[in-house]
């Protein structure tokens, strides 16, 4: 019988929790990620996403997480260690990374960049290059080249910069940020002015990056787009070669595969 797995991205804006099994995701959530959370509202959700799954806490065979935010992580150990009976593992410190972290500093690196560029390295093993682009609360750009994580850019998201658009403009309103269009065209109206203005300004600003980044790069390079919004910019923008939504999730579990490999030697 597979084991259910369940694992963790814990971000600066959205927690996704996704069940899998060793070989696959199967089912992805997200709760916002704010300071209101106690171990008892993280857990009751848990509860309730197990249900929904058909599940009990006790199916559950393992938790992995990748945390950007300290203080929401020790609330979400709290939560599995009283409703799942179980302490999460944690990426980093509870795994080996079969990958060198050539960052000047490397424990400056976040745990979501280090682990999207390994797992883009696990899923895409032959390229020379790889470039992890991820649009989270900020857009990151990542290189591997072989088995080194090298570094990258940090650049503003997309959403968070449409929310404070929004919040520090007297007449601009918040808008869907919705893909309907192939190419950008001249807004005759304030909200296509701002929807194309984003899409189209955040797909050329990845397009710019990437090549200025290959440049730097052994080749061939091969690009990966991941994120909430990655799926729906593939459409206009011409800087990917794949994308894979979910790609902090898979690193949990190839990272978790190993680690168990590891450990049944």
């Amino acid at each position: 019988m597979s084991e259910n797995l369940l694992l963790v991205d814990i971000g600066n804006t959205c927690i996704k929790l996704v069940f899998a099994t060793p070989d696959a995701l199967e089912a992805s959530y997200t709760l916002p990620t704010r300071a209101q959370h106690t171990p008892d509202s993280l857990g009751l959700a848990l509860l309730q996403l197990l249900a929904l799954r058909g599940l009990k806490p006790e199916d559950i065979d393992a938790c992995a997480v990748c945390s950007v935010v300290p203080d929401v992580y020790s609330l979400f150990r709290d939560a599995c260690r009283k409703y799942l009976g179980t302490a999460p593992l944690a990426f980093p410190g509870d795994f080996e990374l079969d990958m060198v972290n050539g960052y000047d500093q490397p424990q400056e690196v976040g745990a979501d960049r280090l682990l999207a560029a390994y797992a883009a390295r696990q899923l895409f093993p032959e390229p020379k290059s790889l470039i992890s682009v991820d649009f989270g609360t900020a857009t990151t750009f990542d290189c591997v080249s072989g088995r080194t994580y090298l570094g990258g850019l940090i650049c503003p998201g997309l959403f968070s910069s449409r929310n404070a658009l929004a919040a520090n403009t007297a007449k601009l309103p918040r808008i869907s940020l919705d893909v309907t269009e192939t190419n950008a065209i001249i807004g005759r109206n304030t909200a296509t002015s701002m929807n194309h203005g984003f899409l189209f300004g955040f797909s050329a600003m990845a397009e710019g990056l990437c090549e200025r980044l290959k440049a730097q790069l052994p080749g061939p390079v091969f690009v990966v787009g991941t994120g909430g919004i990655a799926q729906d910019l593939s459409g206009i923008c011409r800087a990917f070669d794949a994308i894979r939504p979910d790609l902090i999730p898979e690193g949990l579990r190839l990272v978790w595969n190993e680690r168990k490999a590891r450990m049944t030697k």
